[in-house]
C-alpha cells in the first residue's frame, strides 16, 4: 500500500487543533516540527510555560500521512472547515510502499561517540565488545546518541564521571546519559523530564542495559543535591533553569550544560556565572558543551 504525504506550515499555536482536524478528515497520522530547528534563528519553546506564559516556537510544519486513495485536497479543505481555517498553501508528495521497519532500522548504526564508546541499537552486534556499549533503540524521546549535543555529553561524562559520585540528568529524554553515567560508575543515578513519555521510554532503556538509575517526573524529585548535574536541552530553558540547577548541584560539583548553539553561549553562560565559573568545554557542528564548577558557599559571599 502507498500513501500520499501532505504538508503545509501552520502558525505553532494552531498546531493542535489542525492536527485533530486533519485526524478528524481521515489523515492517518499528523507530526509537527519546528521548521527552523538548528537555525541561527531557531526559537526553541514548544508548549511550555515561560515567564509564566505559554510560548510556542512561531511556526510549526506538520506533515499529514494519508492513504493512496485519499483525495488530498478535500481532506485538506474538510479539515480546514473543522479548524475554522482558510486552506493554507500545502504540498503533496507520493510515498511508496516499503518494508517500513526495515527501512527504519536501516537509517541507524553503532554510532561511535569516541574510542570504547558506543552507541549501539540492539538490532545491531556491537562492533567492539570490550567497548562501553549503551544498547538505544531510537524512540519517541529525543536522545539516540546521533545528534553532537548528545555525543558532547557522553564525552564530557566519560570525562567527569568519577566512580561512586550522584548525578542528575535534568532533562532525561531517552535515558542515555543517565544510563551512561550508570555505565561509568555513577552510584545514585536520577533522570528527570516533563514529558512522561521520556520517564517511561528512559526506565524501559536503563532496565535494557541493566543498570541501576531512578527516572522520575519533574515535580517528582525529591529535596538533594548532586556531585554531578548534566541538561541537555535548549538554550532559553536552559538559561530559566539556572537557578534550579544551581540548587540541585552540591558545592564543589561539576555542571554541565548542552543544546547550546555557539551564538548563545555566551547569554547561556552569564545566567549561570553567580553560581559557577563557566567555560566552553569543547564545540561539535556548531553546538556547544558549557561546564561549570559549583562555587562553594564563602566563595558566593554568602
Amino acid at each position: 500500500m502507498s500513501f500520499v504525504a501532505l504538508q503545509f506550515d501552520v502558525a505553532a499555536a494552531d498546531g493542535d487543533a489542525w492536527s485533530d482536524a486533519l485526524l478528524a478528515a481521515g489523515a492517518l497520522s499528523v507530526d509537527a516540527i519546528d521548521p527552523r530547528a538548528g537555525a541561527a534563528d531557531e526559537a526553541p519553546v514548544f508548549d511550555e510555560r515561560v515567564d509564566g506564559k505559554t510560548r510556542w516556537w512561531p511556526v510549526s510544519r506538520l506533515n499529514a500521512l494519508l492513504p493512496d486513495d485519499c483525495d488530498a485536497q478535500e481532506l485538506l479543505r474538510c479539515a480546514a472547515e473543522i479548524a475554522g481555517c482558510c486552506v493554507p498553501p500545502h504540498e503533496t508528495s507520493q510515498i511508496a510502499d516499503r518494508d517500513w521497519v526495515r527501512a527504519t532500522q536501516a537509517q541507524f548504526a553503532p554510532i561511535q561517540v569516541e574510542d570504547g564508546l558506543w552507541v549501539v541499537p540492539t538490532w545491531c552486534t556491537a562492533p567492539d565488545p570490550a567497548a562501553v556499549n549503551i544498547a538505544l533503540d531510537p524512540g519517541l524521546a529525543f536522545g539516540s546518541g546521533a545528534h553532537a549535543t548528545t555525543r558532547l555529553c557522553l564525552s564530557w561524562l566519560r570525562a567527569n564521571v568519577p566512580s561512586g559520585c550522584s548525578l542528575l540528568d535534568y532533562g532525561c529524554g531517552s535515558g542515555i546519559l543517565a544510563i551512561a553515567a550508570a555505565k561509568f560508575g555513577a552510584r545514585r543515578v536520577t533522570g528527570v523530564d516533563i514529558d512522561p513519555q521520556a520517564v517511561a521510554s528512559s526506565a524501559a532503556n536503563a532496565a535494557l542495559n541493566g543498570v541501576d538509575a531512578t527516572f522520575v517526573a519533574v515535580d517528582e524529585l525529591g529535596a538533594g543535591t548532586f556531585d554531578r548535574v548534566v541538561a541537555n536541552i535548549l538554550a532559553n530553558p536552559l538559561r530559566l533553569l539556572a537557578p534550579v540547577l544551581a540548587a540541585r548541584t552540591t558545592p564543589g560539583g561539576r555542571l554541565a550544560l548542552a543544546g547550546v548553539l555557539a551564538e548563545q553561549a555566551d547569554v547561556v553562560a552569564a545566567a549561570y556565572a553567580r553560581w559557577f565559573d563557566v567555560e566552553t568545554w569543547r564545540v561539535a557542528d556548531g553546538w556547544v558543551l558549557l561546564a561549570g564548577v559549583r562555587r562553594r558557599a564563602e566563595a558566593l559571599g554568602a
